[in-house]
């Protein structure tokens, strides 16, 4: 073997260098957007060789443009903004939902194709995003989305691998301060973000500090009383500025909720509307209920009236199915419906909303008490979706609950028929020998559509389910 000195071993490392550089850089092309200039480097040292491990060639390309269909619902982009996977895009509101749409992929809003407030069609693009060539693609299919996936994703937004609890309010605030929900630790239940949230971790940000709740002024002391004369009293008391009102008028557009009721009014308008009043006495009920009311509530269960009222009315519709119909705009043909989808008029945050029990026909009164919960539980969270909303065959009003004893419900297309029940009062009648006694009385509102039903078939449905509700124990002898 061969000793080699320093110098030769030198030329030899060179030799070796330059014939791996050429074999690693031989196929390799470098594609450059730019011109890159020249840079002149002084070095006072010798220059030395670098290790080619040290290089490296990129490949810069540009991603395909993805269409991004409208298939749930978000809040504003604008062309130009970059957004990453589970960023809210836009939130689009429906005549009975609104929810927010989050992006699938990370690049470029290229492309809007609708304005604010626009309408958007189901399934078509809603905007362009111009992906990275490093992003995996997913060509998006038509899927049409059921209402509790829409509810869910309403409430949760995945945020890389956990679920953020926040209500759109509250995203809203985060996306105008450029805020991501995953980096905000939540104090509501849950770990759900609240508005305080949002705005301490705005606070730490900036260096802000948030302004204390206003102290009342003291008081001062009244003056002493002074004693008047009799020319004082005789002057005329000074006069006052009279006060000036700055308030002004505000003019919105009707949207959302709001705007479905108008249309669904309007078609209501059209429906000759029959009505029929009558008087209901619930003390054996009301004694029932006091008995049963323990055993639910150890089931877990809220035990109210309505669930016997809905149970009651679907016993009827068994024996008038007319009542459970409904008809098409020329009024030429009924469809009977099988299913007794019994809808419960419900004042929420949001406005007047009438989700429906599906399937009554098939359940028993502790079942309805528990869907009516599930349904209150929605309504006050304003997270009632579109399945909960749409399907009603019948619909029974409890405006007693707020107050009054009559009312005129009006009947929400295609459904043919409607009561309004009042409250519950407690008033002198006759018992069956005469005798003055302490009674639960109801008054119940109903309306028809008299085209198709009679005056004596809405009386006729009226007294059977009267009759279930003064002697609940009838109520067992049709029961399946």
């Amino acid at each position: 073997m061969a000793a080699l000195t320093r110098s030769s071993f030198s030329v030899f490392r060179r030799l070796v260098t330059q014939q791996y550089r050429c074999q690693c850089f031989r196929m390799q092309h470098v594609r450059c957007f730019r011109p890159v200039p020249s840079l002149s480097v002084a070095c006072k040292r010798s220059p030395k060789i670098l290790n080619s491990r040290s290089l490296h060639a990129a490949i810069v390309n540009r991603g395909p443009i993805i269409q991004f269909k409208l298939s749930d619902i978000g809040e504003g982009i604008m062309e130009g903004d970059r957004v990453s996977q589970f960023d809210s895009i836009c939130e689009v509101q429906s005549d009975k939902a609104s929810v927010t749409i989050t992006s699938r992929y990370d690049g470029v809003i290229t492309k809007l194709y609708y304005d604010v407030e626009a309408t958007a069609l189901v399934g078509k693009p809603l905007v362009d995003i111009e992906t990275e060539s490093s992003s995996e693609v997913i060509q998006e299919e038509d899927v049409v989305e059921t209402p509790a996936m829409a509810r869910e994703e309403h409430t949760h937004q995945e945020i890389k691998g956990q679920k953020t609890q926040a209500t759109p309010a509250v995203r809203r605030l985060a996306m105008e301060n450029n805020i991501k929900l995953s980096e905000v630790v939540g104090t509501g239940k849950d770990g759900r973000i609240l508005k305080e949230d949002i705005l301490n971790y705005l606070a730490k940000q900036t260096g802000a500090i948030l302004p204390p709740a206003p102290s009342p002024a003291p008081t001062p002391p009244p003056p002493p009383a002074t004693a008047v004369s009799p020319a004082a009293m005789l002057q005329a008391p000074p006069t006052s500025p009279k006060p000036v009102f700055t308030g002004k008028d505000v003019t919105e557009p009707l949207k959302g909720f709001h705007k479905a009721m108008v249309k669904t009014m309007s078609a209501a308008l059209k429906i000759p509307h029959f009505g029929y009043c009558d008087e209901v006495d619930l003390s054996r009920l009301v004694a029932l209920r006091k008995d049963l009311k323990p055993i639910a509530e150890f089931r877990g269960v809220k035990l109210s009236y309505m669930p016997f009222f809905i149970k009651a009315a679907s016993l009827g519709l068994m024996h008038f199915p007319i009542l459970n119909a409904s008809v098409d705009e020329a009024c030429q043909n009924i469809t009977y419906k099988a299913s007794h989808n019994i809808g419960l008029a419900m004042d929420t945050t949001q406005g007047l909303l009438v989700p429906n029990v599906k399937n009554v026909q098939v359940l028993s009164v502790l079942q309805i008490a528990q869907e009516l919960n599930r349904l209150q539980v929605l309504g006050a969270a304003g997270q009632l979706g579109s399945a909960d909303l749409s399907g009603g065959t019948f619909t029974l009003s409890n405006i007693g609950s707020i107050g009054g004893t009559y009312a005129k419900p009006v009947i929400l297309p295609p459904e043919v028929a409607i009561g309004a029940l009042g409250k519950i009062q407690i008033l002198p009648r006759f018992d069956t020998s005469g005798q003055v006694v302490r009674a639960h009385i109801m008054n119940v509102s109903w309306s028809a559509d008299h085209r198709i039903i009679d005056g004596a078939t809405m009386c006729r449905f009226s007294n059977l389910w009267k009759e279930y509700l003064e002697n609940p124990a009838c109520m067992v002898l049709d029961l399946k």
